[in-house]
This record gives C-alpha cells, sequence and structure tokens, in this order.
C-alpha cells in the first residue's frame, strides 16, 4: 500500500473541490444573511449575536476556504496547512450553528471533518521523494522510424 507514489492526492483534490464548493456557497450565504435578504429566517436563534454577525463569519470563512481551495491546487505545502485551519473553523462554526440549522449543520461539520481528515493523512513529502524517476531521452538517441511515403523511382 505504500508503494503507490501519488497515494492520497485524489483525496487532497476533492477536499480543494470541497473546499471550493464551500467557499462558494460561504459567500453567497454571507451576503445574502448581510443584506437582509428572504433567504433565511430572520428570527432564528443563534448560539451568540444575530444573523448579521453571522453573515459577516460566514462570508469570512468563504473567502477563506476560497483561498485554501485555490492555494490546495496550486500544490503548496501552505495550502494544505491553511486547509486544515480553515475546515476546523468552519466545523466549529458549523457547531455554533447548529441551534438555528441542525441538520445543514451537521452536514457541514461532516463535511469539513472530512477535509481537515483529507489534508491531515496526505505527506506530499513522502509522495515526491517514492515518486519513480524516468529516464530522459535526448533527441538525438532516438533511432529513425520508417516512413510510408513513395520514394521517386519506386513502384508500387
Amino acid at each position: 500500500m505504500r508503494d503507490d507514489p501519488l497515494r492520497g492526492l485524489g483525496r487532497t483534490m476533492f477536499a480543494a473541490i470541497l473546499l471550493m464548493v464551500g467557499g462558494v456557497l460561504g459567500v453567497i450565504y454571507g451576503i445574502a444573511a448581510i443584506s437582509n435578504s428572504s433567504f433565511f429566517v430572520n428570527s432564528t436563534r443563534f448560539i451568540f449575536s444575530d444573523l448579521k454577525a453571522w453573515g459577516w463569519i460566514t462570508l469570512i470563512l468563504g473567502i477563506l476556504e476560497l483561498i485554501a481551495a485555490f492555494s490546495l491546487i496550486r500544490g503548496g505545502t501552505f495550502g494544505r496547512y491553511f486547509g486544515i485551519a480553515v475546515g476546523s473553523l468552519n466545523a466549529i462554526s458549523a457547531l455554533l450553528s447548529i441551534a438555528a440549522y441542525p441538520l445543514w449543520s451537521l452536514a457541514v461539520f461532516a463535511l469539513s471533518i472530512w477535509i481537515v481528515y483529507g489534508l491531515a493523512i496526505f505527506d506530499m513529502g513522502e509522495t515526491i521523494a517514492a515518486a519513480p524517476r524516468t529516464p530522459t531521452t535526448s533527441t538525438t538517441s532516438r533511432t529513425p522510424t520508417p516512413t510510408n511515403r513513395v520514394t521517386e523511382g519506386s513502384t508500387r
């Protein structure tokens, strides 16, 4: 199982996609909550503060999720650690809004924990060190291949 040089890379890309989708939704929901639209029920009870404050929190977390997603897609180690931090903050935020939206909060919490787990078990240094090295071939060492052209004076 440890022989696969790309072990965990798919999970990391899936976590980046989940962060991107969550970030876009967070930005949309944050703007909707801040602007007093009728998308959310205004009489909903939160653990602390009101709908506008949660809108700002959601908007900021959404922007941070987008930054983490793009950094993960670029392949940097910073993106992995930043994604773990943002996923953890998003999980805490989901638990704090469980009184207002219980099913949605539990779904967001579960996905955030999955993102943190997927990013925590991936080791980029181990993957790069275990990647097989293929020898490079120069253009002068290739053998010529026969062509199908008809040369002058030949019969078919």
